[in-house]
């Protein structure tokens, strides 16, 4: 995504402000690319999400054993 970025900048420093149709392309590329990296980071968040979820579980189960154990142990 940065390097079709990248395009972007150098095809926008070449458009004349006068030329309504190449403006008009570099507006809708504009566009493509934006909701590419909405979806991307939608895409970022549900994992961020779920590594969340995991890590929760995961801490729980972790402390659910230990006072298992300690009540194994007599503490």
């Amino acid at each position: 995504m940065l390097v079709k970025l990248e395009r972007l900048k150098a095809k926008a420093a070449s458009v004349r402000p006068d030329d309504r149709a190449q403006l008009r392309a570099l507006l809708d590329d504009i566009g493509t690319l934006r909701d590419l990296l909405m979806r991307e980071c939608t895409r970022i968040d549900g994992e961020i999400n779920r590594a969340t979820v995991r890590a929760t579980a995961i801490t729980a189960y972790g402390r659910n054993a230990r006072s298992v154990r300690a009540l194994r142990r007599g503490h």
